[in-house]
């Protein structure tokens, strides 16, 4: 008798778990970005002050910026294509080593954006790797 209980129990558990793996799965395939358009930005920030406070301690920007909203300002330098038809625009900061990475989704209007023209992007902090990284980015004003 307490063989049969036992398996009861385990198929139980067994199934519950596979039913919440269902659901988790179905939530992260739903899941989409948020619009930014419609966020306030956490931090509103010069593309340079952001490399500064980047290069000066790194641990503390990553910890008080990293997946946090923020609205930056500063000259685009250059425009490119990155993968799965999203649009990179690199913003200048003041120094040759490192810049602000702004990446856009395939399906943002980036209409006339063009190399030095000042912009203000708002976009999702992801760290900093030679560059600060932005994702999902908006054009706020050009």
């Amino acid at each position: 008798m307490k063989l049969k209980s036992a398996r009861k129990i385990i198929l139980f558990v067994i199934l519950l778990t596979g039913l919440a793996g269902i659901i988790a799965g179905i939530r992260f395939y739903n899941l989409r970005n948020k619009n930014l358009l419609k966020e306030k930005p956490d931090f509103t920030i010069t593309a340079e002050e952001l490399r500064k406070e980047f290069e000066s301690d790194e641990i503390a920007s990553t910890s008080k910026f990293v997946n946090k909203i923020v609205e930056v300002t500063g000259v685009v330098s250059s425009i490119d294509k990155g993968e799965n038809n999203a649009l990179n625009v690199t913003l200048t900061t003041g120094s040759s080593l490192s810049s602000i990475i702004c990446t856009f989704s395939g399906n943002t209007d980036t209409s006339g954006l063009k190399a030095g023209q000042a912009v203000t992007l708002r976009g999702e902090c992801s760290g900093f790797l030679m560059d600060v990284l932005l994702n999902n980015c908006v054009l706020i004003s050009k």
